[in-house]
């Protein structure tokens, strides 16, 4: 594997890059030279780690591994969607409950009104 060294004047790091010094002479001899190192976590593009023996899977257990968790994706869902239609439910009813408030609310405001209509209005015989 081949190092990249470089002097780096500041704009051409990056957040995720670190900087440490080299044990190499800068080329100019006036500007010390550093070495851009990744983060230890986060791997160079187009590296390919191989997995340990132990890890590796036939394809049967691929396929296996894929059908439990589409299936417990399945199962997951028809839960959530169980969950969904009672909250509907149960939202359903509170505004079948309100309506009915409302109701019977509208019916004794409009006979009150009758009735001051009856009270105020000049009666002709």
């Amino acid at each position: 594997m081949q190092k990249t060294i470089m002097a780096v004047t500041g704009d051409e790091t990056d957040e995720d890059t670190e900087l440490a010094p080299s044990h190499m002479a800068a080329a100019t001899g006036d500007m010390p030279t550093y070495q851009i190192r990744a983060p230890p976590t986060s791997l160079p593009q187009g590296v390919v780690v191989a997995a340990s023996p132990g890890s590796l899977h036939s394809p049967q257990q691929l396929a296996e591994e894929a059908t439990r968790k589409r299936e417990l994706r399945l199962m997951k869902n028809r839960e959530a969607a169980k969950e969904c239609r009672r909250r509907k439910k149960e939202y359903v009813k509170c505004l079948e409950s309100r309506v009915a408030v409302l109701e019977v609310q509208n019916k004794r405001l409009i006979e009150e009104l009758e009735t001051l209509k009856d009270i105020c209005s000049p009666k002709t015989d």
